[in-house]
């Protein structure tokens, strides 16, 4: 009874879709940060094919490249939240949406086999420098085929290209590895969960340090290698996706 009451007041909502008026939202729910109608970054609620999940929108206008509404699925900016967790984190996520977190494995498939995305990462170091490379493709398959990652379209924004050489890899934790290395890397090496190969040219996942406490010297922080030919851990890394409309 109460099923068919929502039914038919989603129906009636269609009235008002016509005639160019407010509709209830909750007749058409977000399914990313595309569909939220705000000007502002923040954590709103997305609708995913296992129900409502919390996400981090980030609001963007300006150049082309920049704007519109990205869903983040990635974000290091402090240490606060620790990322050496085993393959049932990684699937369904952690952390903070208002800062450090991990969206979760099978929540970006299901956002990627819907529609077709864009990956955009933001880096910055800690002397206040910024960076950022952009993929015009991006896509994550199901569980059932490893999580396995298809990247492509590199886009250079001062970065480099560090995502390329993960492309077609299946996602590794320390308690499931999938890379190509003789040993475990997320396990042995890198202490994240990520798209590993044997091992890898980004570990955003990867431990954070402060810049007082990492030199580069050990290769196990939340590095993006091409920026600077440097292992150095940075200050922020953020991954978000945006519907290519």
């Amino acid at each position: 009874m109460i099923t068919n009451m929502i039914v038919l007041l989603c129906l009636s909502a269609l009235f008002p879709v016509m005639m160019g008026t407010d509709v209830n939202p909750e007749c058409f729910p977000a399914t990313d940060c595309s569909d939220i109608a705000v000007n502002n970054s923040g954590v709103y609620t997305i609708t995913l094919k296992d129900g409502p999940v919390q996400v981090y929108c980030d609001v963007v206008s300006g150049e082309q490249k920049d704007q519109g509404h990205w869903t983040v699925i990635l974000r290091r900016m402090d240490g606060e939240v620790n990322f050496f967790r085993p393959w049932e984190s990684y699937k369904k996520g952690f952390g903070n949406k208002a800062g450090e977190y991990w969206l979760g494995v099978e929540y970006i498939h299901q956002l990627t086999r819907r529609y077709r995305y864009k990956l955009r990462v933001d880096l910055e170091d800690f002397q206040g420098q910024k960076a950022f490379a952009l993929y015009e493709s991006f896509s994550v398959g199901s569980e059932a085929d490893g999580y396995k990652l298809q990247v492509s379209g590199f886009v250079d924004g001062g970065a480099g290209d560090s995502l390329s050489p993960h492309n077609g890899m299946k996602f590794s934790t320390f308690d499931k590895d999938q890379d190509l290395s003789e040993k475990n890397c997320a396990k042995i090496y890198y202490l994240g969960g990520f798209w590993y190969k044997s091992c890898y040219a980004t570990n955003p996942t990867g431990l954070y340090f402060w810049a007082k406490d990492h030199d580069g010297s050990f290769d196990i922080g939340a590095t993006w290698y091409t920026w600077k030919k440097s292992w150095n851990s940075l200050k922020s890394i953020t991954m978000k996706i945006g519907r290519v409309m």
